[in-house]
């Protein structure tokens, strides 16, 4: 059982530049400091440090890696917000992945999952697919998953939702997955 006392981390599950799954994860954090005031940071996967891509970073992890392992370690859960590419999640997400230690970064750790494409599932199968690895990690999976398909018009000119019903899914299942890590703690 994890005693993780840290904040939940909501991952942007990119790199990309000016990505939806950043502007899907700063509303979720938003959401996470509405329901009842839950400690929650962002990572974006664009934070990642660049001497991590070096392939000696399998054998030896840089040290600018370490400050982002304790984080993960720490948190009392994950909220992986992802995109979906070519059917299936980034590959800079699984690279952050593959670089965390095993099994304490994932080992009972509650995880959440919000998925969003421009295609009509949402992200459906990127969530799926990270549900399979995270599953095999013995991670805590919360069930209420977010899928928002169409993302490209889903947001008006200040980056709200231009449909009021994926922001309520959104804060609910922040709502959710905030009471669900404190089962945890």
């Amino acid at each position: 059982m994890p005693t993780a006392d840290g904040p939940i981390i909501v991952i942007a599950g990119t790199n990309r530049p000016g990505s939806n799954a950043r502007r899907v994860a700063e509303l979720l954090v938003a959401h996470y400091r509405s329901a009842d005031g839950a400690a929650v940071e962002l990572y974006s996967l664009a934070e990642m440090p660049a001497e991590l891509f070096d392939p000696s970073s399998y054998a030896t992890k840089p040290r600018a890696w370490q400050a982002v392992q304790d984080r993960v370690v720490a948190s009392a859960g994950l909220h992986v917000v992802t995109p979906e590419y070519n059917g299936s999640f980034p590959g800079v997400l699984k690279y952050f992945i593959d670089m965390l230690k095993f099994p304490e970064s994932f080992e009972h750790k509650p995880v959440a999952f919000t998925g969003e494409a421009a295609g009509i599932w949402g992200g459906f199968r990127a969530v799926e697919q990270l549900q399979m690895i995270f599953g095999y990690r013995n991670a805590y999976m919360y069930p209420e998953r977010v899928f928002i398909p169409g993302i490209s018009q889903k947001f008006d000119a200040t980056g709200s939702f231009t449909d009021e019903s994926i922001n309520e899914r959104l804060a609910m299942q922040a709502r959710g997955f905030a009471e669900f890590t404190r089962r945890f703690r």
